[in-house]
């Protein structure tokens, strides 16, 4: 990444350490668009003026191969990260949205944590007793949400694989739980799994008797 792209990223950073925040959390989650599995969130805290590996951009950029070196160097860089998750079940029990907001939460709740500041992918967050600011496409607008981006994509993406290894026929290991033709057509011919989203649209009938 060249340096004006890597100012760019760390200008909302920037602006709070410079107002004298020391905690500033980025946060962002993975999987809400999937039709299984966890919706997975993380925070990352960079420590102010000490800036992470500078490939670190949108997880959505970057190869899986990339995505994994660079959560190495960001959980090995960073003043502290978080990784948080709701299940299948939870997702059917307070809706997709409900639910990512909730992971977001825990991160900035978690033991240590103690950010000042957050910086929150998105356009909304709860109301909460730490200040923060929602940006929209913030994976491309700050560096701690990025960071926290790719913790969440390669953690998703190691969840699915495992049970990838259980239900195989769904191609989890390409399509890591997203809609795709070929998870449809599993779900037509072999029925939902328990970790499938029953409040989502499966498009197909019979497909919520686990096996």
């Amino acid at each position: 990444m060249n340096a004006v792209r890597q100012n760019e990223l760390y200008q909302n950073e920037h602006r709070l350490w410079d107002q004298g925040y020391k905690r500033v959390m980025g946060l962002d989650e993975v999987g809400r668009g999937c039709l299984c599995g966890p919706v997975v969130a993380a925070g990352v805290i960079i420590e102010p003026y000490n800036y992470l590996h500078n490939e670190i951009q949108d997880s959505k950029k970057l190869t899986r191969n990339k995505r994994e070196e660079l959560a190495v160097k960001i959980r090995s860089e960073a003043s502290f990260w978080i990784v948080s998750e709701c299940t299948s079940e939870e997702i059917d029990q307070i809706n997709i949205l409900k639910a990512s907001l909730k992971a977001m939460a825990a991160c900035a709740d978690s033991e240590g944590a103690v950010p000042d500041y957050l910086l929150v992918d998105g356009n909304r967050y709860p109301d909460t007793l730490v200040p923060h600011t929602c940006l929209v496409k913030g994976d491309t607008l700050s560096a701690s949400i990025a960071a926290a981006s790719i913790l969440a994509k390669v953690h998703r993406d190691e969840w699915m694989m495992k049970i990838h290894e259980v239900y195989p026929e769904f191609g989890w290991d390409k399509n890591v739980g997203y809609p795709t033709k070929e998870h449809y057509e599993a779900l037509l011919s072999f029925g939902s799994t328990p970790y499938h989203r029953r409040s989502f649209n499966l498009k197909t009938t019979n497909v919520y008797t686990h096996r």
